[in-house]
């Protein structure tokens, strides 16, 4: 079992964020069929969805379908959204009841150059308000500390204005996380560096990649985790390979047994940012 399994429903997105490597494979969007496919192959592994590897999920012109299939197939639903389109999209989000969190990406307002984060805060307090009030949970991720970090005060500041509360003194919790209003939260977090091949090696020994988590990209290509966003690791694909027989590959087994013994045996584990902070 993992605790989570990460869809691309995409690889398209709105913005170009200066901290977002991008990708080189071809853009597409997965089908609703596609998708109900992948769903029940990962249904036996997994209870949690998170509709984001690379791309904007809300872009997605078949969203509703995609998380109404969701919510027949038993799922819980995370979401990462750059917020930009919550003022367009955010009814469809309201009324899925598959949906239990909704992560945005506050970040990616600094990443595009803004300046005035007003009309965009708007947007996404709007939602974000109405999404927690329902008893479901939103977090507004500023995951940019030692980046940047140049809207991170007026951001902040609007926040507090909403809120009702000073939301940069608010007290954390051991991950950075402050508690806004009843299920809405502030989350704060250093910046890392994406995995790259070009990138220079880190002192990285262990990951849960294929341990607590597993990833699925738009055309069906597996991977070990949400960070290989160019499929550099592709461990076959879930259309058209059993998964458990993807799970058993011999790239797929040679990944855990060395994090089981604390080493990383594909270079771009190696390079990767994120799983360095897993290292003591």
């Amino acid at each position: 079992m993992f605790n989570r399994a990460y869809v691309e429903i995409t690889n398209v997105c709105n913005l170009r964020c200066d901290f977002c490597p991008g990708t080189v494979r071809p853009a597409g969007f997965m089908t609703v069929a596609d998708f109900a496919a992948a769903a029940a192959a990962l249904r036996p592994y997994t209870d949690y969805l998170y509709l984001h590897v690379m791309g904007e999920p809300l872009l997605h012109p078949d969203l509703e379908s995609i998380l109404a299939v969701a919510h027949e197939q038993g799922f819980r639903v995370c979401l990462t959204t750059n917020g930009t389109l919550l003022p367009r999209r955010g009814p469809a989000l309201l009324a899925a009841p598959a949906l239990r969190k909704v992560s945005v990406s506050l970040h990616s307002f600094e990443g595009n150059g803004g300046t005035d984060a007003t009309e965009y805060l708007n947007g996404v307090w709007a939602f974000a308000a109405a999404f927690a009030g329902e008893g479901r949970l939103c977090a507004l991720r500023l995951w940019n500390e030692g980046g940047k970090e140049t809207q991170n005060q007026a951001i902040c500041r609007l926040l507090s204005e909403k809120c009702g509360q000073d939301a940069e003194n608010l007290p954390a919790d051991p991950l950075g996380n402050r508690r806004l209003a009843p299920g809405l939260y502030l989350e704060r977090a250093p910046k890392f560096d994406w995995p790259a091949l070009d990138a220079p090696a880190q002192n990285v020994t262990f990951c849960h990649g294929l341990r607590r988590q597993i990833a699925v990209l738009w055309d069906g290509t597996v991977v070990p985790c949400c960070l290989d966003g160019q499929g550099v690791m592709a461990l076959g694909n879930i259309f058209t390979t059993p998964l458990p027989e993807i799970l058993q590959s011999p790239r797929a087994k040679a990944i855990y047994d060395g994090f089981s013994r604390r080493e990383a045996v594909e270079p771009l584990c190696r390079r990767c940012g994120y799983a360095a902070r897993f290292t003591p």
